[in-house]
């Protein structure tokens, strides 16, 4: 899971920016959501053995886009369909 928090009033383009990076393999799904306060969040599903696995990241973008460093983090699945860690 990658967040970040635009400068005020740059929350499109911070959406804009996370959307057009492209990863160098494609993950199993990968969706974008927008919050309040100009914030990003994208989540990217991967078939990997857990979630410590070496897997691509979206980078930082530019530091006068964001308002702080980016947040990630990795979960894995434990539910009864599981086995793809984001």
């Amino acid at each position: 899971m990658w967040e970040a928090r635009a400068v005020q009033g740059r929350g499109a383009e911070l959406l804009e920016w996370a959307r057009a990076q492209e990863l160098p393999y494609e993950p199993l799904r990968r969706e974008t959501f927008r919050a309040t306060q100009d914030r990003v969040l994208v989540l990217t599903w991967w078939e990997a053995a857990s979630a410590d696995a070496e897997l691509p990241e979206l980078p930082e973008p530019d530091a006068g886009l964001i308002t702080r460093p980016v947040h990630r983090w990795r979960f894995e699945s434990v539910s009864v369909d599981g086995g793809a860690a984001f």
